[in-house]
Protein backbone atom coordinates (compact mmCIF):
# COMPACT_ATOMS: atom_id res chain seq x y z
CA UNK A 1 0.00 0.00 0.00
CA UNK A 2 1.35 3.39 -1.00
CA UNK A 3 -0.99 5.30 1.31
CA UNK A 4 -1.09 5.16 5.07
CA UNK A 5 -4.77 4.83 6.03
CA UNK A 6 -6.12 5.05 9.56
CA UNK A 7 -8.86 2.52 8.86
CA UNK A 8 -9.33 0.54 5.67
CA UNK A 9 -10.74 -2.63 4.15
CA UNK A 10 -8.61 -4.73 1.83
CA UNK A 11 -10.77 -6.39 -0.84
CA UNK A 12 -9.25 -9.54 -2.33
CA UNK A 13 -10.26 -9.94 -5.99
CA UNK A 14 -8.77 -13.43 -6.06
CA UNK A 15 -11.02 -14.56 -3.22
CA UNK A 16 -14.00 -13.01 -4.99
CA UNK A 17 -13.26 -14.90 -8.18
CA UNK A 18 -12.87 -18.12 -6.18
CA UNK A 19 -16.30 -17.61 -4.61
CA UNK A 20 -17.87 -16.85 -7.99
CA UNK A 21 -16.41 -20.11 -9.31
CA UNK A 22 -17.95 -22.03 -6.39
CA UNK A 23 -21.33 -20.47 -7.14
CA UNK A 24 -21.00 -21.30 -10.84
CA UNK A 25 -20.24 -24.93 -10.01
CA UNK A 26 -23.44 -25.12 -7.96
CA UNK A 27 -25.76 -23.46 -10.47
CA UNK A 28 -24.58 -24.99 -13.73
CA UNK A 29 -25.81 -23.12 -16.79
CA UNK A 30 -28.19 -20.84 -14.88
CA UNK A 31 -27.48 -17.12 -15.08
CA UNK A 32 -25.76 -15.46 -12.13
CA UNK A 33 -27.43 -12.33 -10.84
CA UNK A 34 -24.70 -10.87 -8.63
CA UNK A 35 -26.23 -8.80 -5.84
CA UNK A 36 -24.08 -5.73 -5.17
CA UNK A 37 -26.61 -3.62 -3.28
CA UNK A 38 -25.69 -1.72 -0.11
CA UNK A 39 -22.35 -0.69 -1.60
CA UNK A 40 -21.50 -4.26 -2.47
CA UNK A 41 -22.47 -5.42 1.03
CA UNK A 42 -20.02 -2.85 2.33
CA UNK A 43 -17.19 -4.00 0.05
CA UNK A 44 -17.53 -1.28 -2.60
CA UNK A 45 -20.28 -1.29 -5.23
CA UNK A 46 -18.37 -0.42 -8.39
CA UNK A 47 -15.19 -2.27 -7.50
CA UNK A 48 -17.07 -5.46 -6.70
CA UNK A 49 -19.15 -5.29 -9.87
CA UNK A 50 -16.11 -4.66 -12.04
CA UNK A 51 -14.33 -7.63 -10.47
CA UNK A 52 -17.39 -9.81 -11.18
CA UNK A 53 -18.05 -8.53 -14.69
CA UNK A 54 -16.81 -11.71 -16.38
CA UNK A 55 -18.71 -14.04 -14.02
CA UNK A 56 -22.10 -12.36 -13.65
CA UNK A 57 -24.70 -11.96 -16.38
CA UNK A 58 -26.73 -9.38 -14.43
CA UNK A 59 -26.38 -7.24 -11.33
CA UNK A 60 -28.88 -6.56 -8.57
CA UNK A 61 -29.04 -3.28 -6.67
CA UNK A 62 -31.45 -1.84 -4.10
CA UNK A 63 -32.47 1.43 -5.73
CA UNK A 64 -32.11 3.90 -8.57
CA UNK A 65 -29.13 5.69 -7.04
CA UNK A 66 -27.11 2.47 -6.94
CA UNK A 67 -28.21 1.54 -10.45
CA UNK A 68 -27.10 4.92 -11.81
CA UNK A 69 -23.73 4.65 -10.11
CA UNK A 70 -23.19 1.19 -11.55
CA UNK A 71 -24.33 2.07 -15.07
CA UNK A 72 -21.59 4.68 -15.31
CA UNK A 73 -19.06 1.84 -15.21
CA UNK A 74 -20.78 -1.29 -16.60
CA UNK A 75 -23.30 -2.12 -19.31
CA UNK A 76 -24.69 -5.35 -17.82
CA UNK A 77 -28.46 -5.56 -17.22
CA UNK A 78 -29.30 -4.12 -13.80
CA UNK A 79 -32.31 -5.20 -11.77
CA UNK A 80 -33.52 -2.82 -9.08
CA UNK A 81 -34.60 -5.21 -6.34
CA UNK A 82 -36.41 -2.66 -4.18
CA UNK A 83 -39.64 -0.81 -5.02
CA UNK A 84 -39.33 2.34 -7.10
CA UNK A 85 -40.78 5.60 -5.84
CA UNK A 86 -43.22 7.24 -8.30
CA UNK A 87 -40.82 10.09 -9.08
CA UNK A 88 -38.05 7.61 -9.87
CA UNK A 89 -40.00 5.66 -12.47
CA UNK A 90 -39.39 7.93 -15.50
CA UNK A 91 -35.62 7.78 -15.00
CA UNK A 92 -35.70 4.01 -14.52
CA UNK A 93 -37.61 3.63 -17.78
CA UNK A 94 -35.40 6.04 -19.71
CA UNK A 95 -32.15 4.43 -18.59
CA UNK A 96 -33.25 0.88 -19.21
CA UNK A 97 -33.06 -0.41 -15.66
CA UNK A 98 -35.29 -3.36 -14.71
CA UNK A 99 -37.70 -2.43 -11.90
CA UNK A 100 -39.28 -4.96 -9.56
CA UNK A 101 -43.07 -4.86 -9.72
CA UNK A 102 -45.38 -5.80 -6.85
CA UNK A 103 -48.70 -4.49 -8.15
CA UNK A 104 -50.55 -3.86 -11.41
CA UNK A 105 -50.62 -0.12 -10.66
CA UNK A 106 -46.81 0.03 -10.71
CA UNK A 107 -46.64 -1.67 -14.08
CA UNK A 108 -49.42 0.52 -15.44
CA UNK A 109 -47.47 3.62 -14.38
CA UNK A 110 -44.40 2.44 -16.31
CA UNK A 111 -46.57 1.51 -19.28
CA UNK A 112 -48.15 4.96 -19.49
CA UNK A 113 -44.88 6.89 -19.52
CA UNK A 114 -43.13 5.07 -22.35
CA UNK A 115 -43.34 5.94 -26.01
CA UNK A 116 -40.50 3.80 -27.33
CA UNK A 117 -39.23 0.38 -26.37
CA UNK A 118 -41.18 -1.52 -23.72
CA UNK A 119 -39.98 -1.38 -20.11
CA UNK A 120 -38.57 -4.72 -18.97
CA UNK A 121 -39.82 -5.57 -15.47
CA UNK A 122 -39.13 -8.14 -12.78
CA UNK A 123 -42.49 -9.48 -11.59
CA UNK A 124 -42.31 -10.25 -7.87
CA UNK A 125 -44.52 -12.86 -6.18
CA UNK A 126 -44.94 -12.88 -2.41
CA UNK A 127 -44.77 -16.50 -1.26
CA UNK A 128 -43.97 -15.85 2.38
CA UNK A 129 -41.57 -12.93 2.78
CA UNK A 130 -44.29 -10.31 3.28
CA UNK A 131 -42.07 -7.50 2.06
CA UNK A 132 -42.71 -7.11 -1.67
CA UNK A 133 -44.61 -8.89 -4.39
CA UNK A 134 -48.12 -9.80 -5.49
CA UNK A 135 -49.73 -12.29 -3.06
CA UNK A 136 -49.41 -15.75 -4.57
CA UNK A 137 -53.18 -16.37 -4.67
CA UNK A 138 -53.55 -13.28 -6.90
CA UNK A 139 -50.32 -13.67 -8.84
CA UNK A 140 -51.58 -15.40 -12.01
CA UNK A 141 -54.38 -12.90 -12.59
CA UNK A 142 -52.13 -9.88 -12.05
CA UNK A 143 -49.32 -11.43 -14.11
CA UNK A 144 -51.66 -11.86 -17.09
CA UNK A 145 -52.87 -8.26 -16.83
CA UNK A 146 -49.33 -6.89 -16.70
CA UNK A 147 -48.14 -9.09 -19.56
CA UNK A 148 -50.96 -7.69 -21.70
CA UNK A 149 -49.76 -4.08 -21.32
CA UNK A 150 -48.45 -2.70 -24.61
CA UNK A 151 -45.27 -1.11 -23.30
CA UNK A 152 -44.32 -3.69 -20.67
CA UNK A 153 -42.08 -6.71 -21.23
CA UNK A 154 -41.76 -9.36 -18.53
CA UNK A 155 -38.03 -9.79 -18.07
CA UNK A 156 -38.19 -12.11 -15.07
CA UNK A 157 -40.34 -13.60 -12.32
CA UNK A 158 -39.02 -13.82 -8.78
CA UNK A 159 -39.82 -14.49 -5.16
CA UNK A 160 -37.84 -14.51 -1.92
CA UNK A 161 -37.08 -17.27 0.58
CA UNK A 162 -37.41 -15.87 4.12
CA UNK A 163 -36.20 -18.86 6.15
CA UNK A 164 -33.90 -20.84 3.87
CA UNK A 165 -31.19 -20.67 6.54
CA UNK A 166 -33.58 -21.54 9.39
CA UNK A 167 -36.57 -23.70 8.36
CA UNK A 168 -35.91 -26.36 5.73
CA UNK A 169 -39.44 -27.79 5.80
CA UNK A 170 -41.09 -24.43 5.14
CA UNK A 171 -38.57 -23.65 2.40
CA UNK A 172 -39.19 -26.96 0.62
CA UNK A 173 -42.94 -26.34 0.73
CA UNK A 174 -42.41 -22.79 -0.52
CA UNK A 175 -40.29 -24.02 -3.42
CA UNK A 176 -42.95 -26.55 -4.35
CA UNK A 177 -45.54 -23.76 -4.42
CA UNK A 178 -43.24 -21.60 -6.53
CA UNK A 179 -42.84 -24.44 -9.01
CA UNK A 180 -46.62 -24.68 -9.43
CA UNK A 181 -46.93 -20.91 -9.87
CA UNK A 182 -44.24 -20.88 -12.54
CA UNK A 183 -46.00 -23.68 -14.46
CA UNK A 184 -49.22 -21.67 -14.37
CA UNK A 185 -47.42 -18.56 -15.63
CA UNK A 186 -45.70 -20.38 -18.48
CA UNK A 187 -48.96 -22.04 -19.50
CA UNK A 188 -50.87 -18.76 -19.49
CA UNK A 189 -48.26 -16.33 -20.85
CA UNK A 190 -45.70 -17.20 -23.50
CA UNK A 191 -42.33 -15.49 -23.42
CA UNK A 192 -38.64 -15.83 -22.72
CA UNK A 193 -38.84 -14.47 -19.18
CA UNK A 194 -36.49 -15.97 -16.60
CA UNK A 195 -37.29 -17.18 -13.08
CA UNK A 196 -35.06 -16.46 -10.10
CA UNK A 197 -35.82 -17.77 -6.62
CA UNK A 198 -32.64 -19.00 -4.95
CA UNK A 199 -30.46 -16.56 -3.04
CA UNK A 200 -27.29 -17.43 -1.17
CA UNK A 201 -28.69 -19.87 1.40
CA UNK A 202 -31.04 -21.36 -1.18
CA UNK A 203 -28.18 -21.90 -3.60
CA UNK A 204 -26.28 -23.82 -0.94
CA UNK A 205 -29.01 -25.97 0.58
CA UNK A 206 -31.89 -26.12 -1.94
CA UNK A 207 -30.34 -26.20 -5.39
CA UNK A 208 -32.19 -29.27 -6.63
CA UNK A 209 -34.36 -26.85 -8.62
CA UNK A 210 -32.22 -23.94 -9.78
CA UNK A 211 -34.72 -22.29 -12.17
CA UNK A 212 -33.15 -19.90 -14.72
CA UNK A 213 -31.20 -17.45 -12.58
CA UNK A 214 -29.70 -17.34 -9.10
CA UNK A 215 -29.30 -14.24 -6.94
CA UNK A 216 -25.85 -14.67 -5.43
CA UNK A 217 -25.28 -12.25 -2.57
CA UNK A 218 -23.40 -12.79 0.68
CA UNK A 219 -21.68 -15.98 -0.54
CA UNK A 220 -19.86 -14.01 -3.24
CA UNK A 221 -18.24 -12.02 -0.45
CA UNK A 222 -17.01 -15.23 1.18
CA UNK A 223 -19.49 -15.39 4.04
CA UNK A 224 -21.81 -18.38 4.22
CA UNK A 225 -25.26 -17.93 5.79
CA UNK A 226 -25.03 -21.65 6.63
CA UNK A 227 -21.92 -22.40 8.73
CA UNK A 228 -21.54 -25.92 7.34
CA UNK A 229 -20.70 -24.48 3.91
CA UNK A 230 -18.21 -21.83 5.08
CA UNK A 231 -15.23 -24.00 4.13
CA UNK A 232 -16.17 -23.63 0.46
CA UNK A 233 -15.61 -19.87 0.47
CA UNK A 234 -12.82 -17.37 0.99
CA UNK A 235 -13.62 -14.13 2.85
CA UNK A 236 -13.09 -11.22 0.50
CA UNK A 237 -12.56 -8.49 3.08
CA UNK A 238 -9.84 -7.94 5.65
CA UNK A 239 -10.73 -4.93 7.80
CA UNK A 240 -7.79 -3.10 9.34
CA UNK A 241 -6.90 -0.11 11.45
CA UNK A 242 -3.76 1.15 13.19
CA UNK A 243 -2.39 1.71 16.64
CA UNK A 244 -2.51 5.46 17.20
CA UNK A 245 -1.20 5.57 20.75
CA UNK A 246 0.34 3.23 23.34
CA UNK A 247 0.33 3.94 27.06
CA UNK A 248 1.36 2.05 30.20
CA UNK A 249 -1.62 2.20 32.53
CA UNK A 250 -1.29 1.50 36.27
CA UNK A 251 -3.57 -0.91 38.10
CA UNK A 252 -6.97 0.63 38.83
CA UNK A 253 -7.10 2.86 35.73
CA UNK A 254 -10.52 3.31 34.11
CA UNK A 255 -10.86 2.76 30.36
CA UNK A 256 -13.39 4.59 28.15
CA UNK A 257 -16.86 6.00 28.79
CA UNK A 258 -18.78 4.69 31.73
CA UNK A 259 -15.64 3.30 33.38
CA UNK A 260 -16.90 -0.16 32.50
CA UNK A 261 -13.36 -1.57 32.49
CA UNK A 262 -10.86 -1.01 35.30
CA UNK A 263 -7.37 -2.35 34.79
CA UNK A 264 -6.86 -5.28 37.19
CA UNK A 265 -3.09 -4.87 36.99
CA UNK A 266 -0.54 -2.72 35.22
CA UNK A 267 -1.42 -2.96 31.52
CA UNK A 268 -0.05 -1.73 28.25
CA UNK A 269 -3.04 -0.20 26.44
CA UNK A 270 -3.15 0.71 22.75
CA UNK A 271 -5.63 3.17 21.30
CA UNK A 272 -6.82 2.25 17.80
CA UNK A 273 -7.80 4.73 15.09
CA UNK A 274 -11.25 3.23 14.55
CA UNK A 275 -14.61 3.47 16.28
CA UNK A 276 -18.31 3.07 15.77
CA UNK A 277 -18.37 5.95 13.27
CA UNK A 278 -16.29 3.67 11.05
CA UNK A 279 -18.85 0.91 11.52
CA UNK A 280 -17.19 -1.13 14.26
CA UNK A 281 -20.15 -2.29 16.37
CA UNK A 282 -20.50 -0.51 19.69
CA UNK A 283 -22.34 -3.64 20.81
CA UNK A 284 -18.96 -5.38 20.95
CA UNK A 285 -18.09 -3.31 24.00
CA UNK A 286 -17.41 -5.59 26.98
CA UNK A 287 -18.36 -8.71 24.98
CA UNK A 288 -14.96 -10.47 24.99
CA UNK A 289 -14.23 -9.14 21.51
CA UNK A 290 -10.68 -9.18 20.20
CA UNK A 291 -8.52 -7.86 17.38
CA UNK A 292 -5.26 -9.16 15.90
CA UNK A 293 -1.93 -7.44 16.47
CA UNK A 294 1.08 -9.11 14.86
CA UNK A 295 -0.99 -12.28 14.51
CA UNK A 296 -2.04 -12.39 18.18
CA UNK A 297 -5.42 -11.83 19.77
CA UNK A 298 -5.71 -8.71 21.87
CA UNK A 299 -8.77 -8.03 23.99
CA UNK A 300 -10.99 -5.00 23.38
CA UNK A 301 -11.16 -2.94 26.59
CA UNK A 302 -14.20 -0.97 27.72
CA UNK A 303 -16.61 0.75 25.41
CA UNK A 304 -16.03 1.42 21.73
CA UNK A 305 -16.11 5.18 21.16
CA UNK A 306 -16.96 7.15 18.04
CA UNK A 307 -13.47 7.40 16.57
CA UNK A 308 -11.24 5.34 18.86
CA UNK A 309 -11.13 2.09 20.82
CA UNK A 310 -8.71 0.57 23.27
CA UNK A 311 -7.07 -2.86 23.39
CA UNK A 312 -4.69 -4.74 25.66
CA UNK A 313 -1.23 -5.18 24.10
CA UNK A 314 0.53 -6.19 27.32
CA UNK A 315 1.60 -9.51 25.81
CA UNK A 316 2.72 -8.20 22.41
CA UNK A 317 6.45 -7.75 22.06
CA UNK A 318 7.49 -4.47 20.48
CA UNK A 319 4.00 -3.24 19.58
CA UNK A 320 4.44 0.21 18.09
CA UNK A 321 2.39 3.22 17.13
CA UNK A 322 1.43 2.82 13.47
CA UNK A 323 1.23 -0.98 13.57
CA UNK A 324 -1.54 -2.59 11.52
CA UNK A 325 -4.38 -4.13 13.49
CA UNK A 326 -6.83 -6.62 11.98
CA UNK A 327 -10.41 -5.99 13.07
CA UNK A 328 -11.83 -8.71 10.82
CA UNK A 329 -9.86 -11.19 8.82
CA UNK A 330 -6.77 -13.36 9.14
CA UNK A 331 -3.26 -12.59 10.35
CA UNK A 332 -0.82 -15.44 10.72
CA UNK A 333 -2.59 -18.45 12.20
CA UNK A 334 -5.36 -16.43 13.83
CA UNK A 335 -8.62 -15.17 12.37
CA UNK A 336 -11.39 -12.85 13.50
CA UNK A 337 -14.26 -13.93 11.26
CA UNK A 338 -17.29 -11.90 10.34
CA UNK A 339 -19.40 -14.63 11.96
CA UNK A 340 -17.50 -14.22 15.23
CA UNK A 341 -18.05 -10.47 15.27
CA UNK A 342 -21.73 -10.91 14.45
CA UNK A 343 -22.27 -13.50 17.16
CA UNK A 344 -20.61 -11.39 19.84
CA UNK A 345 -22.47 -8.26 18.72
CA UNK A 346 -25.80 -10.10 18.71
CA UNK A 347 -26.47 -9.45 15.02
CA UNK A 348 -26.00 -11.05 11.59
CA UNK A 349 -23.01 -11.08 9.27
CA UNK A 350 -24.81 -8.96 6.65
CA UNK A 351 -25.07 -6.10 9.15
CA UNK A 352 -21.39 -6.23 10.11
CA UNK A 353 -20.13 -5.60 6.57
CA UNK A 354 -22.86 -3.23 5.39
CA UNK A 355 -22.38 -0.96 8.42
CA UNK A 356 -18.73 -0.30 7.62
CA UNK A 357 -18.61 3.43 7.05
CA UNK A 358 -17.71 5.56 4.06
CA UNK A 359 -14.55 6.90 5.68
CA UNK A 360 -13.13 3.37 5.72
CA UNK A 361 -11.17 3.21 2.48
CA UNK A 362 -11.77 0.17 0.28
CA UNK A 363 -8.46 -0.99 -1.17
CA UNK A 364 -8.72 -3.61 -3.93
CA UNK A 365 -5.81 -6.02 -4.05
Amino acid sequence: MKENYRCWAEIDRGALRHNAKVVRERIGSAQMLAVVKADGYGHGLVGMAQALSDDAQLFGVANLEEATQLRAKLQHPIIILGPALPEERPTIAQRGFIPSISAFEEAESFNDMVGGAPVAVNFKVDTGMGRMGVPENEALKVFQKIAALTHIKIHSVSTHLPVSNEDADYTRDQLARVGKIVKQFRSAVAGDYKVHVLQSAGTLAFNEEIFDMVRAGIILYGISPLPEFQKLFKPVMTWKTRIGLIRDMPKGSSISYGRTFITPRKMRVATLTCGYADGYPRHLSNRDAAVLVRGNRCALLGRVTMDLMMIDVSNIDNAQVGDEVVLMGRAGNEEISCAELAAKAGTITWEITTRIGARVRRVFI
